[in-house]
């Protein structure tokens, strides 16, 4: 069982999502660095797809009441254990009564923590993940939470000391796809959009990241007939602002998508925190 001393600015059970439901409305959600997450339950011995916590920006403390491994990942918070430092990336023994606590990171938005024998929510449509988005899965987490652990019995062995991860770029450099709506803005928009620095805003969320720089010009009037949205659109309001869909993006949108992130760089738009300055690439 884990007690929920501090959640910090918001903490989250997430897994691998509701995939193959969009049809239905009902949107995949599921950890927003993908990448991050798998790595911590790899680092357990857990299945890449059990559930963990999701931390924004740190700031949380968790009381655990039992014997466990744990292993965070992904931004790299300062993590003490009982008020011992130990290191992200790597599994770690926390004993029965343990106190763990997270920093804030200096790089990064989100981090993961995953157990051994996963988080064992009840699942909502085959997914334990809290969807901000729909409201599906779990709420929050709030101080006086208790979660539980399930199993580690005929889990694999915790075979890796260590996975070092290179360290997160200061100005990460994404890149896209053109389409599937680029003919709806003006014959530059997809220089201007490669060619300039955007900022993110602080309005963003596990929706979607908003940024903020030079706007891009449509030469078509009227709206879109709302089509299928997917992770890593780049959607853009009258403002001409585009926002890059993150996790709890809806299925559906009427604005148009200028261009769709390559899947490698999902990972990193997830990472990008209020302030930060990036780039785009063909």
């Amino acid at each position: 069982m884990i007690e929920i001393v501090r959640p910090g600015p918001l903490a989250t059970v997430q897994d691998l999502g509701r995939p193959g439901r969009a049809h239905l409305g009902v949107p995949r959600s599921g950890a927003a660095d993908e990448r991050a997450f798998r790595l911590a339950n790899r680092l357990v011995g857990n299945p890449e797809g059990a559930a963990a916590v999701e931390l924004t920006l740190g700031g949380a403390a968790l009381r655990f009441h039992r014997n466990t491994w744990i292993a965070v990942t992904g931004a790299p918070v300062p993590l003490c254990i009982d008020s011992r430092a130990y290191g992200t990336n790597a599994p770690c023994h926390v004993p029965d009564g343990g106190l763990v606590e997270f920093g804030t990171p200096q790089s990064g938005l989100r981090s993961y923590l995953a157990v051994r024998g996963g988080v064992v929510v009840e699942e909502i449509l085959g997914s334990r993940s809290t969807d901000l988005l729909s409201g599906l899965g779990p709420a929050p987490l709030s101080p006086g939470d208790r979660i539980p652990v399930g199993s580690a019995r005929g889990l694999g062995d915790i075979a890796v000391d260590v996975a070092p991860a290179p360290p997160m770029p200061e100005t990460p450099i994404l890149r896209i796809l053109p389409g599937p709506r680029d003919d709806w803005f003006a014959e530059d928009a997809m220089a201007t959009l490669t060619s300039t620095t955007y900022v993110v805003s602080p309005d963003s969320n596990r929706v979607g990241v908003r940024l903020d720089g030079p706007p891009l010009a449509r030469v078509r009037e009227g709206e879109l007939g709302s089509e299928g949205m997917v992770t890593g659109s780049l959607q853009v309001p009258p403002s001409g602002m585009p926002i890059i869909f993150l996790a709890d993006h809806p299925t559906t949108g009427g604005y148009p998508v200028v261009a769709v992130l390559a899947s490698t760089g999902i990972a990193d738009a997830a990472q990008l925190r209020p302030g930060q300055r990036l780039r785009f690439r063909l």
